[in-house]
């Protein structure tokens, strides 16, 4: 172990282990029923359940034998009550112990250190690459993509406690402390019904409105600010991306409905944080040709979010034209006072827009393929032969589509729903913005019909082919799929239409790698290194027919669904593997561990970037795998 990390591990003791112990104390106070026996009786069936464990005892004769040794209970009733105490403890301890970690993220993690964007900016410096830089990040950006996964999620008003637990840990008021584990004791952590999509959507726009709102504007202020000719504002170097209310795969009660839903809660949030910071430029910009400007701004949003039934006119442009003049004014004529708050709102409209995260519709392949025999089924534009058709035949008919096919024409309400969502997206993007809602994943896509598929399922849809801005997503997940995919990947390529769109789009083809069913099918291992080599197959042969691919990963959870050390992952791509983007999903517990908070949602964001950069930047033949390494 070298000395930083030495120094990381005694400062996590002393600001998160010994503080833990001391806080943990006040637990006894909490308003649960004989609070101050559970805390006693839980340490002593922590012990009983390590000597069970080396003596192989179950689970089950573990609790008996614990509840008849230590304690006088008889009746079920009153052991379930106990565990049932033991649970509410526990959650709660665990709350404390994240907020300590929360509150001491800036004295245990060096945030100036390796794979942080001052580590970057030394680096850039020292090679005297600010030129490189700068064409780099003409097209380098990372996206997170949020996805939800309820059974690790905390309600939203314990995300709030944790916040506030966290800032009050950070200043040691005890009084403040203890009021917030008190509220904790009395705030339920269990929901009494199951989340729905809509539900799931709204927690995690908790942490795009009070962490990744504030933590990527900081980021791009300061990369502008050390290097003010390399940040163009063509491109978004950080983009956040969402799958609750657009993911369907596997979950009937995802509607068209519930995606517009999603889609106009998410605008909604962005406007307010909007709202939100107008309001604080007011305070600080009131001089003359300035003040009144921000007061109709700050009218058009407040209108646009408040008033029920108000029609949404304002567009991104018009926000940055306003913000440009502003800042033009005061640059001239109030000697460019407060600039940088205004930079920095700026910085946040271009990459927030007006949709804040890109909505992602996914679906499983076989749902498209019946949605297309039900409607040839019903005479709807495709011929009533259709099922029996070859796979080439289906692919020249659906990229030659004339005419459109009503979802009132099927009689599954999956399939209904693929062909609505279909249209759904169109409107969404005349509201957000086309980054509202414009990719297409599709789950288990093991051809290149299944691709096809959906692009005919466009047209059907209403989309003329000149106008389709969405991009379509092959997710490739088991062995077999990711073996086959440079195949499928050729096929769609070679394919005059789908490359016209592709050029449409451009010349740029984002396929995804998911490491879940992959590791349920073949292994971890085996799961990680046909990833490796499917998109070193992919990269070649995108480059053939002179496309971008771009990357976009399945991992960012637990360990056993692919996550861990993510940067690290990232920085060890060599050169024969597409790295323009850096694109993967964060799931569950990992977006409130690892993105809770501002500091902790920089820093690991940079890491992200630092990996993504450095790897083109600086690329040594290190970091690639030899032919001998890769035969092992």
């Amino acid at each position: 172990m070298d000395a930083q990390s030495n120094r990381s591990l005694q400062q996590f003791r002393e600001e998160v282990g010994i503080r833990f112990q001391l806080y943990n104390s006040l637990f006894t106070s909490l308003p649960f029923h004989r609070i101050e026996k559970t805390g006693i009786l839980l340490s002593l069936l922590s012990s009983n359940c390590e000597e069970g464990y080396k003596k192989n005892l179950s689970p089950i004769r573990i609790i008996d034998e614990f509840i008849t040794k230590q304690t006088t209970l008889t009746n079920e009733k009153e052991k379930t009550d106990l565990l049932f105490r033991f649970v509410q403890y526990v959650e709660r301890q665990v709350v404390l112990f994240d907020a300590l970690e929360d509150a001491a993220f800036n004295q245990v993690n060096d945030l100036n250190g390796v794979g942080t964007l001052k580590h970057l900016e030394s680096e850039v410096i020292r090679e005297n690459e600010e030129e490189l830089l700068a064409e780099k990040l003409k097209d380098f950006s990372i996206r997170l993509v949020l996805t939800a996964h309820p059974t690790q999620f905390y309600p939203g008003s314990v995300l709030g406690i944790i916040n506030d637990l966290s800032k009050a840990l950070k200043e040691n008021n005890s009084s403040l402390i203890n009021s917030y584990l008190q509220q904790l004791g009395k705030t339920p952590f269990l929901q009494k019904h199951k989340p729905t999509p809509y539900d799931e959507a709204i927690s995690l726009i908790w942490f795009l409105e009070n962490v990744f709102y504030n933590a990527s504007g900081q980021i791009l202020s300061a990369l502008r600010t050390q290097f003010p000719q390399a940040v163009s504002g063509d491109n978004q170097i950080i983009r956040m991306g969402f799958w609750p209310g657009g993911d369907r795969d596997g979950n009937p009660f995802v509607t068209a409905e519930i995606t517009t839903q999603v889609a106009d809660a998410l605008r909604a949030s962005v406007l307010k944080c909007y709202y939100f910071d107008i309001r604080r430029l007011r305070r600080r910009l009131t001089f003359s040709g300035v003040d009144t400007v921000l007061v109709e701004l700050e009218q058009k949003l407040y209108d646009s979010i408040f008033v029920p039934g108000h029609k949404m006119t304002l567009t991104k442009a018009e926000l940055l034209g306003t913000l440009a003049g502003v800042k033009e004014t005061i640059i001239y004529k109030h000697n460019g006072l407060f600039l940088h708050m205004v930079n920095n709102m700026i910085n946040k409209i271009e990459l927030f827009g007006l949709h804040f995260a890109t909505l992602d519709v996914r679906q499983e392949s076989s749902v498209h393929g019946k949605a297309l025999n039900a409607l040839a089924a019903a005479g709807a534009v495709l011929p009533a032969d259709y099922d029996g058709l070859s796979e080439e035949e289906k692919i020249d008919l659906l990229c030659s589509l004339d005419g459109t096919a009503d979802a009132s024409l099927l009689e599954d309400p999956v399939q209904q729903d693929t062909l609505r969502v279909i249209g759904q997206m169109k409107k969404i993007q005349q509201v957000n913005g086309e980054e509202g809602c414009n990719r297409f994943v599709i789950s288990q896509c093991n051809s290149a019909l299944n691709a096809i598929e959906v692009y005919g399922l466009f047209q059907l849809a209403g989309w003329k082919r000149e106008e389709l801005s969405v991009d379509i997503v092959p997710l490739f997940e088991t062995i077999t799929d990711l073996e086959e995919a440079r195949e499928i990947m050729r096929k769609l390529y070679s394919h005059p239409v789908y490359r016209e769109h592709l050029k449409r789009r451009k010349d740029r083809q984002t396929i995804m790698v998911g490491f879940s069913d992959g590791t349920k099918d073949g292994g971890y291992l085996m799961a990680n290194w046909g990833i490796y080599k499917a998109k070193k197959e992919l990269t070649a042969i995108s480059k053939e027919f002179g496309i971008d691919v771009i990357f976009f990963d399945g991992r960012g959870g637990p360990p056993s669904r692919g996550g861990g050390k993510t940067h690290k992952f990232y920085a060890s791509m060599g050169k024969d593997i597409s790295n323009e983007e850096i694109q993967l999903t964060i799931q569950g517990q990992t977006i409130s561990s690892n993105f809770g908070t501002i500091d902790s949602a920089k820093y690991n964001m940079e890491q992200l970037m630092n990996a993504g950069l450095i790897s083109q930047l600086f690329a040594t033949e290190e970091r690639t795998l030899d032919d001998t390494e890769e035969s092992l």
